[in-house]
């Protein structure tokens, strides 16, 4: 089955999820993060987001990049991403740059991987006069101020977001994060991952809380970014319902994906506005763009890649719960979740902490740590309760894999900014308004200054 394999039956989609299959001694774990690039006004003393065509913009940073042995990928003749090996630099709707990285044995490698691209964006971003700020959203810039990246498919959602909810191009253009992808060993296993995943992911949302400021000042949550998301679209976000249907499986995941508005469909590079038409009617070759044509494998791909849940499936399990935030969160992340689902014990016991929660309470609390962090309560626990059982749980989990660097010591050691997190008992949105108060007198300029990387 290749990309170019013609698509008829749910019984492929259902195998092309199984290819996804992998015995234990090969699952892997891959980190993607997302950081806002700026420009600095002298004249102003103030940061501004960078556009496409500057002199010292995003197009001039890419190319830069490219002379270290990236290769370009073009559209309409403008580079929109790079490609390195099984990693890729990608650019979102409004110019943040996004490192998905390669599938990786150990959160060893994970963290040497991205500290190497911090490193390497940090030096290019230093001769160019760029920025790069981790936060989960932006701290000062109106939505609508902020520069459109030249890429065929952000235009298509461009104009379909607002039709679906008040925040889509908050989402798009103001928004940043960091997720962990993971393997599943079968059917069964990819179950249990999932539902556990989706009923912690706001726990996670608590823990990495980075986003309580918006246009220069404190905007009432401790993550904006997870409000945002709650009003963007509600075929394609938020928690996954179905993950809480008893027979929830691949099967239920495909008529699930199915049933999910389109976006586009890529012929010849060029992106064709299906939207509000179903995945389904493709199948059948009943597109008004493109009738009497049937999917491909790449095009079931691209459009599971519009599904934006906080946890989705795909050959492996995407969690995609967490703001973005500085080099130790971006790496403690993926040590989460490989502590959490890669120990057979550890994910059952994980389970049993969380087995009452049902979808009212994982959607009610989903709302509630965007504005009360760790200070949020389910079924008479604490999250900051709750994020202390998963933590331990997760450091079980590493501790058992006992995955050695060259210094002898195991993957744990990358859960100690959140362990530091659970000792100060704030999250790291109320230790930044706490700078920003004290230590920054209310500048955000002072902010970009000693966040940035």
């Amino acid at each position: 089955m290749n990309s170019e394999t013609k698509i008829t039956s749910k019984e492929q989609l259902l195998e092309w999820f199984k290819l996804g299959n992998k015995v234990k001694r090969n699952w892997r774990v891959g980190t993607e993060h997302e950081k806002f690039a700026y420009n600095y006004s002298k004249e102003k003393n103030s940061f501004y987001p960078l556009d496409y065509k500057s002199s010292n913009g995003i197009e001039k940073f890419l190319i830069e990049i490219s002379n270290h042995g990236w290769e370009k990928i073009l559209e309409d003749g403008n580079i929109i991403a790079l490609k390195k090996n099984q990693q890729s630099i990608t650019l979102e709707p409004g110019g943040q740059i996004e490192l998905s990285g390669a599938p990786l044995e150990d959160i060893h490698s994970a963290c040497k991987e991205t500290n190497e691209h911090l490193k390497l964006v940090k030096e290019i971003g230093n001769k160019f006069g760029i920025t790069l700020l981790g936060l989960g959203a932006r701290p000062q810039e109106d939505t609508l101020s902020i520069p459109w990246m030249p890429k065929s498919r952000y235009k298509i959602m461009r104009n379909y977001m607002p039709k679906k909810g008040s925040k889509g191009l908050d989402m798009m253009l103001s928004t940043c994060t960091v997720q962990a992808n993971l393997d599943y060993s079968d059917e069964q296993d990819m179950i249990a991952k999932t539902i556990l995943s989706v009923k912690v992911q706001p726990i996670i949302t608590a823990l990495f809380a980075n986003s309580p400021l918006s246009m220069g000042k404190p905007n009432g949550f401790l993550s904006k970014r997870r409000h945002i998301w709650m009003d963007t679209d509600n075929d394609r976000c938020g928690v996954l319902k179905i993950a809480f249907e008893e027979d929830f499986n691949f099967t239920k995941y495909i008529n699930y994906a199915l049933s999910v508005p389109m976006y586009f469909v890529r012929r010849e590079n060029n992106y064709i506005d299906c939207t509000g038409s179903s995945f389904d009617e493709f199948m059948r070759g009943d597109l008004l763009k493109l009738e009497g044509i049937v999917p491909t494998i790449k095009d079931w791909e691209d459009h599971l890649s519009t599904i934006f849940t906080e946890v989705r499936l795909k050959q492996f399990i995407e969690v995609r719960g967490a703001d973005a935030g500085n080099w130790r969160r971006t790496c403690a992340l993926p040590a989460f979740w490989v502590g959490l689902l890669y120990d057979g014990d550890v994910l059952k016991k994980a389970l049993l902490l969380c087995k009452d929660w049902g979808l009212n309470t994982v959607e009610q609390l989903s709302s509630d740590v965007a504005k009360l962090g760790l200070n949020s309560r389910v079924n008479n626990c604490t999250v900051y309760e709750i994020a202390t059982e998963l933590l331990a749980l997760s450091k079980e989990g590493l501790n058992k894999r006992n995955v050695l660097d060259s210094k002898g010591q195991n993957e744990t050691q990358f859960l100690n900014v959140l362990e530091e997190i659970l000792l100060t008992k704030k999250t790291p949105a109320e230790q930044l308004l706490i700078n920003y108060q004290n230590k920054w007198n209310y500048s955000i300029t002072k902010l970009i200054e000693e966040m940035s990387y």
